[in-house]
């Protein structure tokens, strides 16, 4: 089970993190919300600090709900019910006050990823459009009843295009969860594994260019 652990405070963040593996946790430790970010990827939870030195946590939560929706514990100082209201309509899954009873975070861990899988598992993993069939658990794209190949980055974008068929995806959104960042050099990446997409699977007007803004699957 690996952890995320955004958290400035040394003492606080070591101890943590010590604390999470010695149960058993794989936990790595991120000082800025920035960091979380642009490495979000992989993890099965994040324990989210609110007074971070790049910026509040309520907006690290708020980006990173727009690309993820890896499931976060906020733990933080904050304990005014504004604070707690804030974090949770803005996307965590639960809030703790400090200093954290180990035992207690633990459960309320094991109850947020819980909950996070059961939700992952009652959504449909298929989403068909024409001929084309994407298995997103299999990880499997096929046009006409035939398996394509493609690479893991454009599988991602298969992945970030179907999960809301017919709605825009930015490409903002499609850089920062697939690459992990916004830069030019990923624009241009971006470019060319969408060109190399849409020659393997070979359907105009499946995926569609909005100008200035990004990409959309279907109609």
């Amino acid at each position: 089970m690996r952890l995320a652990v955004v958290e400035d405070d040394d003492g606080v963040g070591d101890a943590l993190v010590e604390a999470l593996n010695a149960r058993g946790y794989s936990a790595e430790r991120k000082r800025r919300g920035s960091e979380l970010l642009l490495d979000h990827r992989g993890y099965d939870a994040v324990i989210l600090d609110l007074g971070l030195p790049d910026g509040d946590g309520l907006q690290v939560l708020r980006q990173l709900r727009e690309i993820s929706s890896v499931p976060v514990l906020i733990l933080t100082a904050r304990s005014d019910e504004r604070s707690i209201v804030r974090g949770l309509r803005g996307g965590a899954d639960d809030y703790l006050v400090k200093p954290p009873r180990i035992a207690e975070l633990m459960a309320r861990l094991e109850t947020v990823m819980r909950r996070a899988a059961a939700v992952a598992h009652s959504e449909h993993t298929e989403v068909i459009t024409g001929d084309v069939r994407v298995d997103l658990a299999a990880r499997v794209v096929e046009v006409g009843g035939v398996p394509i190949a493609l690479t893991q980055k454009e599988f991602e974008l298969v992945e970030a295009l179907v999960e809301r068929p017919g709605a825009a995806v930015s490409r903002q959104q499609l850089m920062d969860r697939i690459w992990g960042d916004a830069f030019v050099a990923v624009s241009r990446s971006l470019d060319v594994h969408m060109t190399g997409l849409r020659a393997k699977l070979n359907r105009p007007g499946l995926i569609t260019t909005i100008r200035g803004y990004g990409y959309r699957w279907g109609q």
